[in-house]
């Protein structure tokens, strides 16, 4: 078990702290949910980062590592649809959650062809990353009503960063596309 795994393994474990101490009725658990959220922020950065340096690359962390980080995501943004319970944040979540899950599916399909490395991460994708790691923070810190100037900080980044979901989504799908694009009948391949 390699160093960048267990970091990546420590994210997944965060989870459920993250749940709890969500819901703690102290005044502390916005912060302590903000800094578990953190903390899984840059595990996500330091995995891949040793992995990289140290040759710590492994099957089992190239499938568990994007596993851990839309976990993370999504049971934040789950959390944040409670508090924030309006269309106007649902739909950058409901956008995020979902081009997560039609990225994944597409990658390991992609995979299967051999070509995985036609959908790899992208710099936008990164520049995705980083606005929603900042907005989900910025979101779990300032609850509603805390701060008005942090909470519409937190909506402007979580909506930049559904805008780049989008944007990254469209570039993957145009890179897979003569992949996925139906064969005429009887052309050659």
């Amino acid at each position: 078990m390699t160093l960048a795994n267990q970091l990546t393994l420590l994210r997944i474990i965060l989870i459920p702290a993250l749940i709890l101490v969500f819901y703690l009725p102290f005044q502390f658990s916005a912060l302590s949910s903000a800094l578990i959220f953190s903390l899984a922020a840059i595990t996500d950065w330091a995995d891949g980062y040793i992995a990289r340096k140290y040759n710590q690359s492994t099957p089992f962390g190239a499938f568990l590592d994007p596993v851990a980080d839309k976990l993370m995501v999504a049971t934040a943004l789950v959390l944040l649809v409670e508090v924030h319970a309006s269309a106007w944040f649902a739909i950058p979540a409901v956008v995020i959650v979902g081009r997560e899950i039609v990225i994944s599916a597409l990658r390991e399909w992609m995979a299967e062809l051999g070509k995985r490395a036609n959908v790899a991460v992208s710099n936008i994708g990164k520049i995705k990353t980083t606005c929603q790691m900042v907005s989900i923070i910025v979101l779990l810190l300032f609850r509603p009503g805390v701060n008005l100037t942090m909470t519409w900080i937190g909506y402007i980044t979580l909506y930049l960063a559904a805008i780049l979901t989008l944007w990254s989504m469209v570039i993957y799908l145009k890179a897979a596309w003569p992949d996925l694009k139906p064969s005429k009948p009887g052309a050659s391949e």
